[in-house]
């Protein structure tokens, strides 16, 4: 049985909600090809929020350069991601997905900065960005 999440569409609904790449990796755990995202090099103080529902995720401060050529923060906003296990690739993952529509959105791993240690990588398209007021 799938989780019931706070914001919920038919297939039909999602697809037309969300462009054929967000669809893509949202919907059917897909992953952007690396270095393809604007968010990747977006620098401005403010919020990044999940594409499929409106969800802040992110705060820009939380924002780090990894080299992996996806969007990297240390930290979610409490509460506004899931995690769970991946074993898609034949490796142990954690999936990462929005609390609050359950899309996917990348994964997590243990080789971030101090202090938090975290790197969740997350695909650039499954976000939007808006930038704080005055910035």
């Amino acid at each position: 049985m799938t989780k019931p999440y706070p914001v919920t569409h038919s297939d039909a609904e999602w697809r037309k909600l969300l462009t054929p790449e967000q669809y893509y990796i949202m919907r059917e755990h897909g992953t952007e090809r690396p270095g393809s995202c604007a968010l990747l090099v977006e620098k401005r103080p403010g919020k990044f929020t999940c594409a499929g529902c409106g969800t802040t995720l992110f705060e820009g401060k939380r924002k780090f350069e990894s080299g992996t050529g996806w969007p990297s923060f240390d930290e979610p906003v409490a509460g506004s991601v899931e995690t769970s296990s991946d074993d898609s690739l034949g490796m142990e993952r954690t999936e990462v997905h929005c609390a609050t529509c359950g899309s996917h959105l990348g994964h997590v791993f243990d080789d971030g900065p101090p202090p938090t240690h975290q790197r969740y990588c997350i695909n650039g398209v499954a976000m939007n960005f808006k930038a704080d007021e005055g910035k």
